[in-house]
């Protein structure tokens, strides 16, 4: 390995994105989800999914990718109040690197918005939304679906 393959950049997702984003979702969900989730789950939770999908959120300009070499490993997304996604591949997660997009997407979605930030967290990852600050509201299923089984998750907040 050259040195480039264990720098990480961050930098904001650029359209033609979607593919790389779409296979870190995929990816992290398949290998970090697996103990927390049915197979059933794991199988329908791209649902309708598709790399285009994730177009529209990198066009808003509020999405950043952590590269590694050349390799697309993590994104941060959010909105106003909300970090809307934050996935890693499963070889960069406990890098640091989550901590880093969280900061990202938690800047992003203060941005003309008070108040409490919230995050609807995957089980999996509930553990280190609260060792960041974030504190459980309540439990439910996942909002921003499309398609797929019932994904149970945490609200959030910070």
């Amino acid at each position: 390995m050259n040195d480039n393959e264990h720098t990480t950049t961050l930098r904001p997702a650029r359209s033609g994105d979607g593919r790389a984003v779409f296979d870190v979702t995929r990816h992290s969900v398949r290998e970090l989800a697996k103990e927390h989730y049915s197979a059933e789950q794991i199988a329908g939770w791209m649902g309708d999914r598709t790399p285009d999908t994730y177009e529209a959120p990198i066009a808003k300009g509020l999405m950043v990718v952590a590269e590694r070499g050349d390799r697309i490993v993590g994104f941060v997304d959010s909105e106003p109040g909300e970090v809307t996604r934050l996935f890693l591949v499963a070889d960069a997660a406990g890098s640091g690197l989550g901590k880093k997009l969280l900061e990202i997407g938690i800047r992003n979605a203060r941005r003309n918005h008070e108040g409490p930030v919230r995050i609807e967290s995957t089980v999996n990852a509930e553990g280190f939304y609260l060792h960041h600050g974030f504190r459980a509201v309540e439990r439910g299923y996942f909002s921003h679906g499309v398609g797929g089984d019932p994904i149970e998750i945490v609200h959030m907040e910070l």
